[in-house]
C-alpha cells in the first residue's frame, strides 16, 4: 500500500511539472482546452465594462443630486448695502480727538449685508425675506452663472416677513412651486442658499414638524420646521423637496450659538405666493379682520367657565362698534371655528381671519356657556399697524 501511494504520488508531480513547462514553451497547444474552463473569467470582463457605463441611466440610490440639479440654479445670492449712520458727535473736535480716523471710517464704510432669495418666474420676480433688505439702500442679485444685477422691491410684508424683487435679465431660471398641502412630517428635504457667504450650498434633512406657530418670529406664523442646516446668509433662500420643487422659504433659526442646531423655520411656500401676488397685483396684501382681543383656552378657565369644550379661544374684548361686536360677539365667548376652519389657538385664530375677504360675512362658531352657536360677522379690511393682540 505504502508503495503504490508513493507512485501515485510521483505520477502527479511528473503530471503538473509537465503541465508547467507545456504552458510556458506552448501555451498555444492548451487554447482549447482554456476557453472552456474559463468561461466566467471571460464573461465578467466582458459584461463589467456595460454594467459601468449603465449606472447614470438609473437614479443613484440615496442620491438627490436631480433635485439639486433643478433647484440650484433658481437660487441666488442677495447683498445689500446701508449708507453710513452720520453719528451726532461726528463734528464734535474732542470726538475727533479721541477716537480719529477709526471715527471717520466707521462713518464712511456702508453696512453690507448677505442674504438669498429664490427667483420664481422667469420675468424676473425673486422672493426672500424682508429683514434680508429690511432699511437697504442698494440690492444686488447675483446668479449661480455670474450674472449679477440690482434689484427693485416690488413690496414687502414685515407680519410674514415676505419681501418681493424684481430683476431685469433674460433667461432667467425660475423654480417650480411645490405643494405644501402634501408635505408630510419625514419627508426628504434640501436647503439652498448662501451662509455665511460661502457660495451656494446644499443641505439635506427632513420635514421635522409641520405648521409650528407662536414662535414669536412673525404677526402670521405657520412655519415649516427641518432639521437641514440653515445658517446666517440662508434667510431667502429655498427649502426644496426631493423632486427640486418649492415647498418653503428659509427665515429662521433656534440657536444659542448663531449656527444650524438643527432646528430651521420655513415660510411654506403656499403662505409666501399668496403675499407675492397680493404684493404685485395690489402692491399690498389684504387679510380680513373682525376687531377682537383673543386668549388660548386653557383647561383650568374652561373648567372656571363649566365650558363642554376643552379646545378654543376665548375671548376677552371686543372693539365696540367694530365688526365682531356689529355680529353679536361678546367678550367670554369662545370660537371654535372661522368659516369651517376649526381654531385651537390664537396664532390660528389670527391665520383664519386673516384670510378672509372683506367686505364679506364670515360663519363664526362660538361656545357661549353651555350653548353652540354661529354668528354672522361682517369681515373688515386689517389696519396696517393694529392695537396689540387685537384680531
Amino acid at each position: 500500500m505504502r508503495k503504490t501511494w508513493l507512485i501515485f504520488s510521483q505520477a502527479v508531480t511528473v503530471a503538473v511539472a509537465l503541465l508547467f513547462v507545456v504552458a510556458t514553451l506552448k501555451p498555444e497547444w492548451l487554447q482549447g482546452r482554456q476557453s472552456t474552463l474559463l468561461p466566467s473569467a471571460v464573461s465578467i470582463t466582458a459584461v463589467q465594462p456595460v454594467a459601468l457605463t449603465s449606472v447614470p441611466a438609473s437614479p443613484t440610490p440615496n442620491s438627490y443630486r436631480a433635485a439639486a440639479k433643478r433647484a440650484t440654479p433658481a437660487v441666488v445670492s442677495i447683498i445689500t448695502s446701508k449708507a453710513p449712520r452720520r453719528s451726532a458727535h461726528a463734528n464734535d473736535p474732542w470726538f475727533q480727538f479721541f477716537f480719529g480716523d477709526q471715527a471717520r471710517q466707521l462713518q464712511q464704510e456702508p453696512q453690507i449685508g448677505l442674504g438669498s432669495g429664490v427667483i420664481v418666474s422667469a420675468d424676473g420676480y425673486l422672493l426672500t425675506n424682508n429683514h434680508v433688505i429690511d432699511g437697504a439702500d442698494e440690492i444686488e442679485v447675483m446668479l449661480t452663472d455670474g450674472r449679477k444685477a440690482p434689484a427693485k422691491v416690488v413690496g414687502t410684508d414685515p407680519d410674514t416677513d415676505v419681501a418681493v424683487l424684481k430683476i431685469a435679465l433674460d433667461h432667467l431660471p425660475a423654480i417650480t412651486f411645490g405643494d405644501t398641502d402634501a408635505a408630510q412630517v419625514g419627508d426628504v428635504v434640501l436647503a439652498i442658499g448662501n451662509p455665511f457667504g460661502v457660495g451656494q450650498t446644499v443641505t439635506s434633512g427632513i420635514v421635522s414638524a409641520l405648521g409650528r406657530n407662536q414662535l414669536g418670529i412673525n404677526t402670521f406664523e405657520n412655519f415649516i420646521q427641518t432639521d437641514a442646516a440653515i445658517n446666517p446668509g440662508n434667510s431667502g433662500g429655498a427649502l426644496v423637496d426631493a423632486n427640486g420643487n418649492l415647498l418653503g422659504i428659509n427665515t429662521a433659526i433656534y440657536s444659542r450659538s448663531g449656527g444650524s442646531l438643527g432646528i430651521g423655520f420655513a415660510i411654506p411656500v403656499s403662505t409666501a405666493r399668496q403675499v407675492m401676488e397680493g404684493l404685485i397685483k395690489d402692491g399690498q396684501v389684504t387679510r380680513g379682520w373682525i376687531g377682537v382681543e383673543p386668549r388660548d383656552l386653557t383647561p383650568e378657565i374652561a373648567e372656571t367657565f363649566n365650558l363642554p369644550i376643552k379646545q378654543g379661544v376665548l375671548i376677552t374684548g371686543v372693539l365696540q362698534e367694530g365688526p365682531a361686536s356689529a355680529g353679536g360677539m361678546r367678550p367670554g365667548d369662545v370660537v371654535v371655528k372661522v368659516a369651517g376652519t376649526p381654531v385651537a389657538n390664537t396664532s390660528q385664530l389670527l391665520t383664519a381671519v386673516a384670510a378672509l375677504k372683506p367686505k364679506t360675512v364670515a360663519v363664526i362658531a362660538v361656545q357661549r356657556g353651555d350653548k353652540a352657536i354661529e354668528l354672522q360677522v361682517p369681515v373688515a379690511q386689517r389696519p396696517r399697524n393694529p392695537v396689540r393682540n387685537d384680531r
